[in-house]
């Protein structure tokens, strides 16, 4: 709270002051951005099942023009014995946004790390990317038999 000493007026602040982060835990640290994977143990191995991450905040740069690329990604696989800890992947996908890649290289090098870090049964990652140039591009890159 401000308070104007000519008018002896209590004005109230809208804005984000420091002390509104002392209570949060996560929100408070900062992140970095990585090309990490981190994984935890499966403790299904025994049957066959699908998990599938998503989302629709991918960017990356054109490598030829430094522009911004959009891509809604889908990621999809059958764990074995190690399962994909999602912030570890948010913050891998977020390393993206200032590199330079083709988009058909996106999907491809996305699919290579995850096979890399799970060795996964099969795996499937799909990037539609946003029209540029009057052209969308969509990718899908696989590994294994599903």
């Amino acid at each position: 709270m401000a308070v104007n000493k000519n008018r002896k007026t209590v004005v109230k602040t809208k804005m984000t002051r420091l002390d509104d982060l002392s209570g949060l835990t996560l929100l408070g640290k900062k992140s970095v951005a990585e090309k990490k994977l981190e994984t935890f143990p499966n403790h299904h191995r025994g049957r066959n099942y699908v998990v599938t991450l998503g989302t629709d905040e991918f960017t990356c740069l054109c490598p030829a023009t430094g522009q911004p690329d959009f891509a809604k990604l889908s990621i999809q696989y059958i764990p074995d014995k190690k399962i994909v800890e999602s912030k570890s992947l948010k913050l891998y996908l977020w390393s993206f946004r200032n590199q330079g890649v083709f988009n058909e290289h996106v999907a491809n090098v996305i699919l290579d790390d995850l096979v890399e870090a799970l060795s996964p049964k099969w795996c499937k990652v799909k990037a539609d990317f946003a029209v540029r140039g009057g052209i969308a591009i969509s990718v899908e890159a696989e590994h294994g038999e599903r």
